[in-house]
């Protein structure tokens, strides 16, 4: 390591690293990733350890130049990183648990049966509908409904919680939840508004 030239590293720490920022910029850009700027800070933070680690293990005697084995270098560790944070957001979205989704005990309730609102869709619907509006709108919003979901909406203006509701239509929780989630879906509700 003493034998070791340092003008090798000045090329690339020279006006303010702008040749290892570009080497490293060209790298990342063909992994085809949608980086923000704290992404490249941090891809250009791992660059700079890159570029100490490659000139400590850098053997001139294999004949491939530095500037060839630093690419190769960051290569794969920019690949490694990108790995790491998609590795971590598929760890993530396995905790990920949507409204509607049925608990496994046997209340068969979603999220959604607990979380206090003050805004329900159906009974501001409803509370329109009292004042003579949105008629048109109801009957486009119902003509989507498959009988089953019409049985469940109007259940649900009468005041009956979920649990009851399966089992009055005999349907699972699933069934139950499948069904709310297309009810409730932005592309159905909308027309009501």
């Amino acid at each position: 390591m003493a034998g070791k030239d340092l003008s090798v590293l000045q090329l690339y720490c020279e006006n303010d690293m702008r040749l290892l920022k570009k080497i490293s910029r060209s790298i990342f850009m063909r992994f085809n990733e949608s980086l923000t700027k704290a992404d490249h800070d941090d891809f250009y933070s791992i660059a700079n350890m890159t570029l100490w680690q490659a000139y400590n293990a850098y053997d001139p005697d294999t004949g491939i130049s530095f500037d060839g084995f630093l690419r190769s270098c960051l290569q794969r560790k920019f690949k490694t990183e990108l790995t790491h944070r998609h590795r971590q957001k598929r760890i993530l979205n396995q905790f990920a648990v949507s409204l509607d989704a049925v608990n496994d005990k046997e209340e068969e309730c979603n999220l959604l049966d607990f979380i206090a609102s003050d805004f329900d869709t159906f009974e501001e619907v409803a509370r329109r509908q009292e004042n003579g509006q949105y008629q048109d709108k109801l009957q486009q919003y119902i003509s989507k409904l498959s009988n089953i979901q019409v049985s469940i909406l109007n259940l649900l203006v009468d005041g009956y919680k979920s649990n009851e509701i399966q089992k009055i239509l005999e349907i699972s929780a699933t069934e139950y939840a499948d069904n709310m989630q297309f009810m409730r879906s932005y592309e159905n509700v909308k027309i009501l508004f």
